[in-house]
């Protein structure tokens, strides 16, 4: 079956994530792949930004001869084909620990050893923008309209026929589309794909990425940007992340109760519970970055209570309720609304379901849900009703990890240690570039992360 594949491709890539979501690959002639498919191909760990040191540098990348795609041509200039790459220690027989990949896999088998089975959801936010020769930033459709959102008129969506091709490139590449439209911000876009267990919509969230950027520029010479906060005073891009249990054979979703309040059930509540409960030391994970918490302010669109309900865009955790005539057993599910698309989706997931997991194991209730707009209460209104905020800096974030070990955990010592140390150099680095105003935007920012 892949042999046939392979015979319409004269190069064939094999790409895999970094620790830190970072597209990385290596490419072959299409004659030397059945010795890569049987055997892998060494590659220098040392080099890849959180894995192993100098004195251990060799690693083994191998192909899932599972996840074949076909880039479109236009990419390259060749017909040129890929593959998801697992990472292996030396010798090729153990998988290597580090691998986000493989942390991911390992977190999906501790759900299903209880019986269920994880559906996961995605939706990544990205602006199109242009970078003129002194380095500033704009959206392409120029200044921001107040109306921007599903508009279609020509005179505000410049965008259309981009995501018309973005989302055939994604079908190409194996992603079902199922709906797509402009976002509130200027040039500010989001198509949404289906669902799928969390280390296929991993796959996915990956390939998303870096679809979007190459037709952004191959074809138009714009950049797509995955920055949360591009701009101070103008809306924010993230990553919603949406979770599920099924039961094992995909009939019963774990989740849903007719009688409950959103049709939640009582172990869905608890895993909200264990979402809410890990909140702060989550966010080092998900919102992994200093521009993270540009984007994590109030007011902004953007989840900074750690609170939930049905429907309500200010808490961090909401219920959907999209579903009017559709089947409201298949599509309960929980929108934790921190995450964006600089973190790992392979380490989103993993941390997300061991919080949730420990909220069902410690039987964690989230609280009576919370219908109003949180940014209208008070400081004081707020702490009265027992309701957090996430953390104000990534160094905050990372902290949390003094206080609560939820992401040790769930990555393991040794990948969590990896993780903070790499991290806290990264706001090392930013302190001596902090603004006078602490959420402004700042040219350090946009250098380290508009590419990303």
């Amino acid at each position: 079956m892949v042999e046939s594949k392979l015979k319409d491709v004269k190069y064939v890539i094999v790409y895999f994530s970094d620790l830190f979501g970072g597209f990385r690959g290596r490419t072959f002639p299409v004659k030397e792949m059945d010795d890569v498919l049987a055997d892998g191909t060494g590659i220098d760990g040392s080099s890849i930004p959180g894995f192993v040191n100098i004195a251990e540098s060799d690693l083994v990348m191998k192909p899932d001869a599972t996840t074949f795609i076909r880039f479109p041509d236009y990419f390259y200039g060749y017909p040129v084909g890929g593959f998801v790459g697992d990472i292996y220690r030396p010798g090729g027989k153990i998988r290597y620990e580090r691998d986000p990949r493989y942390i991911c896999q390992k977190s999906i088998e501790k759900v299903r050893s209880l019986g269920y089975e994880p559906v996961a959801g995605s939706e990544p936010e990205f602006y199109l923008v242009k970078q003129d020769e002194k380095g500033a930033v704009e959206p392409v459709e120029g200044e921001p309209y107040k109306d921007r959102y599903l508009s279609l008129y020509p005179d505000k969506d410049l965008t259309e026929t981009y995501r018309m091709e973005f989302s055939d490139a994604l079908s190409q590449v194996g992603l079902e589309i199922q709906r797509h439209g402009h976002e509130v911000g200027s040039a500010q876009q989001e198509i949404t794909f289906r669902c799928a267990d969390p280390l296929k919509t991993s796959n996915n969230s990956l390939l998303y990425k870096y679809v979007a950027k190459m037709l952004a520029a191959r074809k138009y010479n714009w950049i797509a940007t995955f920055m949360p906060k591009p701009w101070f005073g103008r809306v924010s891009s993230g990553m919603h992340a949406h979770i599920s249990l099924f039961s094992r054979d995909g009939e019963h979703n774990a989740f849903f109760d007719p009688k409950g309040y959103a049709g939640i059930s009582q172990l869905g509540r608890y895993f909200i519970g264990g979402l809410l409960e890990h909140a702060r030391a989550l966010a080092a994970v998900v919102a992994p970055t200093v521009n993270s918490y540009k984007r994590l302010v109030p007011h902004m669109e953007a989840p900074v209570y750690v609170a939930w309900s049905k429907g309500n865009r200010s808490d961090l955790v909401r219920i959907p309720e999209y579903f009017v005539g559709l089947d409201m057993e298949k599509e309960a599910r929980v929108e934790f609304r921190c995450p964006d698309a600089l973190s790992n989706p392979y380490l989103n997931y993993a941390v997300i379901l061991e919080a949730g997991l420990d909220g069902v194991k410690r039987k964690i209730d989230p609280g009576d849900p919370f219908e109003d707009n949180v940014y209208e209460l008070s400081d004081a209104e707020r702490k009265k009703l027992g309701i957090d905020t996430l953390p104000g800096s990534l160094k905050e974030a990372l902290e949390e990890w003094d206080n609560d070990d939820i992401c040790i955990r769930a990555l393991g010592k040794e990948v969590a240690e990896k993780f903070r140390e790499a991290k806290m150099k990264e706001w090392k680095e930013y302190e001596p570039h902090m603004p006078k105003i602490a959420h402004d935007v700042t040219t350090w920012e946009v250098q380290k992360y508009l590419f990303a």
